[in-house]
């Protein structure tokens, strides 16, 4: 079998197994297998092979610095653990129960940090996963969200407050200011939610938990040079350092 012919089954895997990947992140996951190929070579391959990625993703749509019409701040990462990002996705297991899970990213890195999975989630068990992280990791400065009932809630907001960390609200309707979350959900669902059929809250543990392993530890980012999110945040220096930040920038703030 000759080596196009090898390459082209490897990288028909690879598109099968990752159906959100184009070309060239096949590219870059071949080369992380340690194969010697260029970019036009893959590129070639993949038209002959007729591989594609659905034509069903959304546009998306940037976040821009800057305030929204009703008064939400459009605050950009600037650095790791900057801000983080949280918001739920819902599934169901075989048995047609609900399924409630909470990612939460760190969006300068794209590090998904958690994903709770729970047949509901309170405000009060939202404080405690945060509560989890920040331990762990130390504080962001900043955390999105949209206005769920969850996220709004004023037990969450006073602890987050108390905690020296700024909330940032979307605007209603305006999910792409969320959009490095949202981008999150929409890989998960792809690979993972609609692709498998959960048979227990237990079993939709670890398969999610799996997956989140597998997006930060294997699965290359084109806005990262098509780094992990790991590998990208192992160059970003060490974390917890973002309590300080948020207090610079308060008594910035209150100088100004």
């Amino acid at each position: 079998m000759d080596r196009d012919r090898v390459l082209a089954e490897r990288m028909t895997v690879l598109s099968q197994e990752n159906p959100r990947y184009g070309y060239r992140r096949v590219w870059a996951m071949l080369k992380r297998e340690g194969w010697t190929v260029n970019k036009k070579r893959v590129h070639r391959l993949w038209r002959e092979e007729g591989l594609k990625v659905p034509h069903n993703q959304r546009r998306r749509r940037r976040l821009l610095e800057g305030t929204s019409e009703n008064g939400c701040v459009r605050r950009k990462a600037e650095s790791k653990d900057h801000v983080w990002s949280y918001d739920f996705v819902m599934d169901r297991t075989e048995d047609g129960r609900r399924l409630k899970m909470m990612p939460v990213m760190d969006e300068h890195t794209r590090e998904c940090l958690s994903i709770k999975v729970e047949r509901s989630i309170t405000a009060e068990e939202v404080i405690g996963t945060l509560a989890r992280l920040f331990r762990q990791r130390g504080e962001p400065a900043f955390i999105r969200s949209d206005n769920g009932p969850e996220f709004v809630a004023a037990a969450l907001k006073r602890w987050l407050e108390a905690s020296g960390v700024g909330t940032l609200y979307i605007e209603p309707g305006s999910p792409w200011e969320n959009a490095y979350t949202e981008s999150f959900i929409g890989r998960l669902g792809d690979e993972l939610l609609k692709r498998e059929a959960f048979a227990s809250l237990v079993e939709a543990k670890v398969l999610v938990e799996e997956y989140r392993e597998y997006h930060n530890e294997r699965r290359p980012h084109s806005a990262l040079g098509y780094r992990t999110p790991s590998e990208f945040a192992a160059s970003c220096g060490v974390a917890g350092t973002s309590t300080r930040f948020t207090k610079e920038l308060q008594s910035a703030t209150t100088l100004s």
